[in-house]
């Protein structure tokens, strides 16, 4: 009787648990439409790529603090933007806004002059493209991965593999662009899942593109690959770059430094290297050091 009513006691609680999760999942703030009919964008929008911060307020709860504190920044379209800083200075936060995975609390972000809060995710998103410092695979062939939905013919998907030079590698599998891909891409290596959303980016050429740490996991001859690559088909993109190793945004036409969310120094590298009081020529140097005792 007693091993009876303590068995009914722990599934009783286990399934409160269950209508407790329930309840969690349904209290969560609904995300905004994919798309909205009133949009009106230009199907060639963004056309000039220029992202504009205006006293830009971010928090990740109501109760928690700001992140991001009053960034009033100036992407300028078709020229590249460095964004460096401390860890938990706010580049990723910048970033999620970006993409609107959060909204602001107060200001706004603008994509050539378009409060982007003011269309739909799916419209957004598909403006923008990203390459990520943890690259995502998933189940299914090469193709499936470059072209999930897709938009490309086989010829324009060689040639984004031939760009990120996996176009060799591929052609030796039996089945070429069919060859399986296991859940994660565990099957491949980190370097060629990294090439493999270089070879994404290639397909869509938006105007925009995100590297968030892209290089931070992979060697230094991948890393020269890929920046190499952007140079070549991103010449007139807005590229906003955020740096695992700060060498890589030594290149960039500019440079954002973020310091607890706010921004303390946006200036050109070359200028900022001049100026050793600056922070950027400090964190290049503690990089460097760091760098020769390695």
């Amino acid at each position: 009787m007693q091993v009876t009513l303590v068995t009914s006691m722990c599934n009783l609680e286990n399934k409160i648990i269950s209508v407790e999760r329930i309840l969690q999942y349904l209290s969560l703030p609904e995300e905004a439409p994919l798309s909205m009919s009133e949009d009106g964008l230009a199907h060639n929008w963004p056309s000039e790529g220029e992202i504009q911060l205006h006293n830009l307020h971010v928090k990740y709860a109501p109760q928690l603090p700001f992140v991001l504190k009053g960034l009033t920044v100036t992407f300028p379209g078709g020229m590249k933007t460095g964004i460096v800083g401390r860890t938990g200075s706010g580049k990723s936060t910048l970033i999620q806004a970006l993409f609107r995975i959060m909204d602001p609390t107060i200001g706004q972000i603008t994509v050539d002059g378009v409060d982007i809060c003011t269309i739909g995710l799916h419209d957004l998103r598909s403006r923008l493209s990203i390459i990520p410092q943890d690259p995502t695979m998933f189940d299914g062939t090469v193709r499936h991965n470059l072209d999930p939905l897709g938009e490309y013919t086989d010829n324009q998907i060689w040639e984004a593999l031939d760009h990120c030079q996996l176009g060799d590698e591929v052609r030796r599998k039996e089945l070429k662009l069919d060859s399986p891909v296991v859940e994660n891409g565990e099957n491949w290596s980190v370097g060629q899942r990294q090439l493999v959303c270089l070879g994404r980016v290639i397909l869509r050429r938006t105007k925009i593109l995100v590297l968030d740490e892209a290089t931070a996991s992979v060697d230094t001859a991948t890393d020269n690959l890929i920046q190499k690559t952007l140079q070549q088909h991103f010449s007139g993109a807005t590229v906003i770059t955020i740096a695992h190793r700060i060498t890589s945004v030594l290149h960039s036409d500019i440079v954002l430094l973020l310091d607890n969310g706010m921004a303390v120094e946006h200036q050109t590298p070359a200028r900022l290297l001049e100026d050793k009081s600056s922070l950027f020529s400090k964190l290049v140097a503690e990089y460097t050091m760091r760098s020769t005792r390695t």
